[in-house]
């Protein structure tokens, strides 16, 4: 947990870039793996991915002594292809786009029998990953808003559920061109989306039920941040909090330093740190 008193006084930064695999995803992961049977060990995992949770599934894998299969657009970050391989998972490409993802997996999973560890929508990788909201309350006190970088939704639903009973608030950030949380609670249902924003990480398809079911209950709308606010909040991180993170983990500090929330003691969620080098000279140099 970092301090960042140029964004206000009472404002941190939970550096979840830092972790192995440079995102919070082997939280979810390695407390799905943590269930499996021998047997479903034998069988291997698979999952989709636009690339953190790849990497971070691969990595699982080889210390739970099973395989990995990742589904991949055929566009993917290449840094975030080469992590998953690098770890240990065989990666698939067949699909072109986002929307053709999950059919792919599917298919393979059919094909091959090996267990899925959904990257937002598994009760017990969402568990795993609200793991990042018990240490935020354990670090710090008097915590009155979470900020979360938002794809398909299982960091904030683990986050919410990790934070109900702090009465904090929870916060879903988005980028405008991947809204997958937000079209979900204005139709009352998960439902497909077009996703294409800088941060290649918050690129989900569709929102998990788990995340949509925790914005019904707790009556939260999520926040939009447009693809200029992410480029501000990645080189503030860069060039103020000295946080090398991706797009995707810039999510929280565009809405703080858009306004467009804020108030209180509020920790903002830095996750993941996966960038192409070229990727973040452009973002850096343009203005």
């Amino acid at each position: 947990m970092l301090s960042c008193r140029t964004l206000g006084p009472d404002v941190f930064l939970k550096a979840e870039l830092l972790q192995r695999t440079g995102s919070f995803k082997p939280r979810g992961v390695l407390t799905k793996l943590a269930s499996l049977t021998p047997a479903e060990k034998q069988r291997g995992v698979i999952a989709s991915s636009a690339g953190n949770h790849a990497a971070a599934l691969a990595f699982g894998a080889a210390l739970e002594g099973t395989t990995a299969l990742v589904v991949m657009t055929r566009d993917a970050s290449v840094l975030k292809r080469n992590a998953a391989l690098a770890y240990g998972a065989e990666v698939d490409q067949e699909a072109g786009s986002i929307a053709e993802l999950f059919g792919r997996m599917d298919e393979l999973q059919e094909q091959t029998s090996r267990v899925l560890v959904h990257p937002f929508d598994d009760p017990l990788v969402v568990a795993g990953q609200g793991t990042v909201g018990l240490e935020i309350l354990d670090d710090l006190e008097g915590v009155d808003t979470i900020l979360v970088p938002c794809g398909g939704g299982g960091l904030f639903s683990g986050i919410a559920a990790a934070a109900e009973r702090a009465d904090v608030e929870v916060v879903p950030v988005e980028p405008e061109t991947s809204r997958a949380l937000h079209a979900a609670v204005q139709a009352g249902e998960s439902v497909p989306v077009d996703a294409a924003s800088i941060a290649d990480g918050l690129n989900a398809p569709f929102a998990g039920e788990r995340a949509v079911q925790t914005c019904q209950a707790l009556g939260i709308e999520p926040v939009l941040v447009t693809e200029d606010e992410l480029a501000d909040g990645f080189r503030f991180l860069y060039e103020r909090a000295k946080l090398a993170c991706e797009p995707a983990g810039a999510a929280a500090v565009a809405a703080v330093l858009a306004g467009k929330v804020g108030g209180g003691r509020t920790v903002c969620v830095v996750s993941g740190g996966n960038v192409a080098a070229e990727t973040a000279a452009a973002i850096l140099a343009a203005r």
